[in-house]
């Protein structure tokens, strides 16, 4: 039968599925994502293995790591060669791993440069003390093992990790449509967090956390985030955490001591210095690597004489602009003990090791009572030899099959039977037979331990308990990563680097902006256009921001230190804002006026708003009084002490109302202050106290009215006041 009679046709798209589907697992499962058992990934578990096999321990001398990996290469990982060095680098420097498990010797690459290691043929290699907590118990039947790649050799399918290096030293990994971020964690604290689940299974992250930290990084980072920030990512096993490097200040200059988990200070150096050349870092000086053997990071940043900004300030400013403020990604992806990837909690992944760890420790002691009781059986056919002695010599010396006759006399079996012959004659002596029934005291002893430890889960508890405890007090440390409670790091503004100098802001007729120096500037004596002249002005400081508003309702906001000097014409408004045909700026507010204002149109409408909602960034102003065009009115700021409103309309009505009766809106047409009668307007109005006295202008005539002249004139919001017998057509109201 011709053998193209046995294909089965298939669809295109399901081929591709298939075989995609089985990529991506093949990717998940056996290159990418680490095992909450052991917390290595394939590539890392052979590589450790191999090393283990070479008797490569903390003890042994270093080898070449090209032996390391072509070990790996040919027995257990068919792979590329530089992927698998790679890996074996990453767990060699001690800037990457918390607990590095390779010692290595030569270069294995720096902190600026993680991939600037040497190539194999030049690099050394062996176990570190810690990778001991991951193999001590390898030879002890306590876990599976499978074939390699050819079906040759046997390897562990995970190693008995007797700690949860899962989360000591965390992961990083990219599979097929996941990924895996795990930081590196303190010894000490994950063990404790361990032993509470331990002796209180239902523990929920908060309680863990009691325990832990955080994350804690090998480069001595400091960790800003909140600790509420930190247990919600524990609790659901992704985020982000931001740490940022450490400073401290030495005279004038900054020197940065510690660098974020990953980040590298030969590239922050360059980033600060395009910085400094773009003039964004106008405090600083100069930037230097002083960085060496004995201080591994040290940045200089130096800052310019006279420079009235804090280094906690510029530092702030600095990590605004680079990496050494940065989020770290959380994302605690791993497979589970059931085989499947997943993304765990806190007290899902000690859980799932602890789980994992009795499994462990009950395979160990099962293996060791079996060794016992295989050792108790020798010593029972040896026992039984010195209670015969004389007869089981002539047996030896005079029978022809001894070994039989000693199992039909007395009952032995055949390996104790081969065991009394093995022995020496000179060891037959009653000394001997003392310690035997010593030793056999002894491990029957052991054994009912044993026995008692697997028969009760709390025993099992308590020794797992202990066991972790110990490997804390051997290879345990202090937290290298400190909680700091800070702020995120903001961008100085461009009025912090002016200086606080008094200026006034002088605006003309024709809408010309300037600023001279100084709060003594005789504004009517200022050069100005021909046609042109002085309209109002207002004293600030350089260093502010000021907001101005147009006759059609709308605020911008301006630099001070971008406006032109007095000496000359100034600028026209337009050169900083974009209002719209026909408008006209009618006053000045100070930025940061903790005053509040009165907005409102000649229409009689109106309401009160904050200063801070006055402020924009838009070039083009946003719009806060809804009104027609050319009929908004200069704000009103309104004093501490202010309880009343007083306004005058065109044909001479005077109204007087409480403050309060005004609603306080952001943005809006406002409520009706006064009714109106027909072609009449709003021409003046103001804010004052309740014993408050005002001046009334005309133009050829003023009243100033005390309260007692002002009170037949009080009514509520909304009225339409009364008219002024002896002012007509009133220009302005102002309070004395």
């Amino acid at each position: 039968m011709n053998i193209i009679d046995n294909i089965q046709p298939i669809e295109a798209s399901d081929y591709a599925e298939d075989s995609y589907l089985n990529y991506a697992m093949y990717v998940i499962l056996d290159r990418a994502l680490p095992h909450v058992s052991d917390g290595l990934k394939p590539v890392q578990r052979r590589i450790i293995y191999a090393m283990s096999e070479l008797g490569l321990n903390h003890t042994a001398k270093h080898k070449k790591a090209a032996r390391t990996v072509g070990d790996v290469l040919g027995k257990y990982h068919p792979h590329g060669d530089s992927a698998c060095y790679e890996a074996m680098v990453l767990m060699a420097q001690s800037f990457s791993y918390r607990y590095p498990l390779v010692d290595g010797q030569g270069n294995w690459g720096s902190l600026d440069d993680p991939k600037s290691f040497a190539a194999m043929r030049y690099t050394e290699a062996k176990l570190t003390n810690y990778s001991n907590v991951l193999l001590s118990e390898l030879k002890q039947n306590t876990t599976d093992k499978k074939l390699n790649f050819d079906g040759t050799l046997q390897e562990p399918v995970v190693l008995p990790s007797q700690v949860p290096n899962i989360l000591l030293n965390g992961a990083m990994g990219i599979a097929v449509g996941m990924a895996t971020d795990i930081p590196p964690h303190n010894l000490r604290e994950i063990v404790n967090a361990t032993v509470a689940l331990i002796d209180n299974p239902r523990a929920s992250t908060r309680d863990l956390m009691e325990h832990i930290q955080g994350p804690d990084f090998p480069t001595n980072a400091e960790i800003i985030t909140p600790k509420s920030e930190i247990i919600d990512i524990y609790d659901s096993g992704a985020g982000s955490i931001r740490v940022r490097a450490k400073f401290v200040s030495e005279g004038n200059n900054i020197v940065i001591t510690s660098l974020p988990f990953k980040v590298s200070g030969e590239k922050q150096i360059e980033k600060i210095a395009e910085l400094i050349n773009k003039k964004k870092l106008p405090m600083v000086e100069d930037i230097r690597d002083e960085s060496d053997h004995e201080f591994p990071t040290r940045i200089v940043i130096m800052i310019k004489k006279g420079t009235s900004l804090s280094h906690e300030r510029i530092m702030s400013h600095i990590f605004s602009l680079t990496d050494l403020e940065c989020n770290i990604k959380v994302n605690m992806n791993m497979i589970g003990l059931n085989g499947l990837p997943m993304v765990k909690s806190l007290p899902e992944i000690l859980g799932e090791w602890v789980v994992f760890r009795k499994e462990t420790v009950g395979r160990r002691l099962r293996g060791r009572l079996e060794k016992i009781h295989q050792r108790l059986h020798l010593i029972e056919g040896l026992l039984i030899a010195y209670l015969n002695l004389d007869e089981v010599i002539r047996i030896i010396r005079e029978d022809d099959s001894p070994k039989s006759c000693l199992m039909t006399s007395f009952g032995l079996t055949e390996i104790q039977a081969d065991y009394i012959l093995d022995t020496k004659l000179r060891n037959l002596a009653k000394i001997e037979e003392i310690q035997l029934n010593k030793e056999k005291e002894s491990l029957s002893k052991e054994a009912d331990d044993i026995n008692e430890i697997l028969g009760s889960d709390k025993k099992m508890r308590s020794l797992i308990k202990k066991e972790i405890l110990e490997i804390a007090k051997l290879h345990g440390d202090d937290r290298m990563s400190p909680m700091v409670t800070a702020e995120p790091a903001t961008a100085i503004v461009e009025s912090e680097l002016a200086p606080s100098e008094p200026i006034t802001i002088v605006m003309s007729e024709k809408g010309w902006i300037k600023a001279g120096k100084g709060h003594n500037v005789n504004c009517e004596t200022l050069a100005y256009r021909t046609g042109d002249g002085f309209a109002f002005a207002m004293k600030s400081q350089m260093n502010l921001q000021t907001i101005l508003f147009d006759n059609h309702g709308r605020s911008y906001q301006i630099n001070n230190q971008d406006l032109p000097q007095a000496r000359g014409y100034g600028e026209p408004v337009t050169a900083f804002v974009e209002h719209p045909d026909g408008a006209k700026i009618l006053a000045m507010i100070d930025a940061s006026s903790q005053k509040d204002c009165i907005i409102a149109s000649e229409n009689g409408y109106g309401f009160i708003c904050q200063t801070e909602d006055l402020t924009t960034r838009n070039k083009k102003g946003k719009v806060v009084l809804n009104c027609e065009p050319g009929q908004g009115m200069t704000p009103i700021e309104i004093d501490l002490m202010d309880e009343l409103v007083a306004i005058v309309t065109q044909k001479g009505m005077l109204l007087v109302f409480p403050l309060m009766d005004l609603p306080e809106l952001k943005k809006g047409k406002g409520n009706r202050m006064i009714h109106l009668g027909d072609d009449d307007k709003i021409v003046s109005m103001i804010s004052m106290p309740a014993d408050g006295t005002i001046v009334i202008r005309s133009k050829d005539k003023e009243e100033e009215m005390d309260k007692k002249k002002w009170t037949p004139f009080l009514g509520t919001r909304g009225k339409k006041g009364k008219l002024l017998k002896s002012i007509k057509s009133p220009l302005s109201i102002e309070r004395k």
